[in-house]
């Protein structure tokens, strides 16, 4: 497994892909709620809000983003059982399989980097981190998935 030095998951999607090979159906997660499908989906979502318009605002002041910000650069991961408004365990299940569940996220991965490659000064809102740019982008998806590779030990820390 490639950690980087900051020890969260490097953000390569081969890398990405090959870690979530290892989920299985009836994997159940060291603590939280969510499936090991609901998981790449959920991941899917983030990805997505990264790069596509969506309805969310922020949900802290205006004068806690930097803060929230210099987060996404510190050594600190997520924390468990953190609940994000936007979500939810609930949502029905969009994929037939985790198979699918996982293209599926190859393609928003691609499509959130010919993305930013296209508008590298683009900047796209998160509720709880403001406006980012792509390399506060990757960072805090380099977190994120370190998180829910931990809580279904894809990988060890």
């Amino acid at each position: 497994m490639i950690i980087n030095n900051h020890m969260f998951i490097e953000t390569d999607i081969d890398i990405i892909i090959d870690t979530l090979s290892l989920l299985q159906p009836n994997d159940i997660p060291e603590w939280g709620m969510m499936s090991s499908q609901r998981m790449i989906e959920h991941l899917t979502d983030t990805v997505n809000l990264s790069f596509n318009e969506h309805n969310y605002t922020l949900q802290l002041p205006i004068d806690k983003v930097e803060k929230a910000q210099r987060f996404i650069f510190s050594e600190y991961e997520l924390p468990k059982n953190f609940n994000a408004s936007f979500a939810s365990n609930n949502i029905k299940l969009r994929n037939e399989s985790i198979d699918e569940a996982i293209i599926e996220l190859e393609e928003s991965w691609v499509d959130m980097i010919e993305y930013f490659k296209n508008h590298p000064e683009s900047k796209t809102l998160h509720p709880h981190f403001g406006l980012l740019n792509a390399e506060l982008w990757l960072r805090l998806h380099s977190k994120h998935f370190t998180h829910h590779f931990l809580k279904f030990n894809l990988i060890n820390k």
